[in-house]
């Protein structure tokens, strides 16, 4: 697969322990880009982190939590990221989604 150099940057923003339909929402929107053909995706734990109830999650080791937050980075074209948005978005019942211009410096295979 060939990426523009201008592409965009999608960041989903859920809980280590949001579901959905019995599997770990990660993982299944991770599954839903591949899917979809997107250009690939990279999920990232958080080891600290606030959201819109203003409650940390943290690993400390006195208040470890069972729910840290997850970042979902996914790159690929502007139409094809809102395509893929727009497919997901009933699956995401908390968390927040950011999108940005991303410049691709080079995509290659192994």
């Amino acid at each position: 697969m060939e990426l523009l150099q201008e592409a965009y940057l999608l960041r989903i923003f859920i809980g280590e322990n949001d579901r959905f339909e019995g599997q770990q929402l990660y993982e299944w929107l991770v599954l839903q880009a591949r899917e979809q053909q997107l250009a690939g995706a990279t999920v990232l734990r958080g080891i600290l982190g606030f959201g819109p109830k203003s409650r940390v999650y943290t690993t400390k080791i006195l208040r470890l939590s069972q729910d840290l937050p997850i970042v979902i980075e996914i790159v690929d074209t502007k139409d094809r990221l809102d395509t893929f948005l727009d497919s997901v978005d009933h699956a995401i019942q908390e968390g927040m989604a950011t999108m940005e211009k991303a410049e691709v410096r080079f995509y290659r295979e192994q």
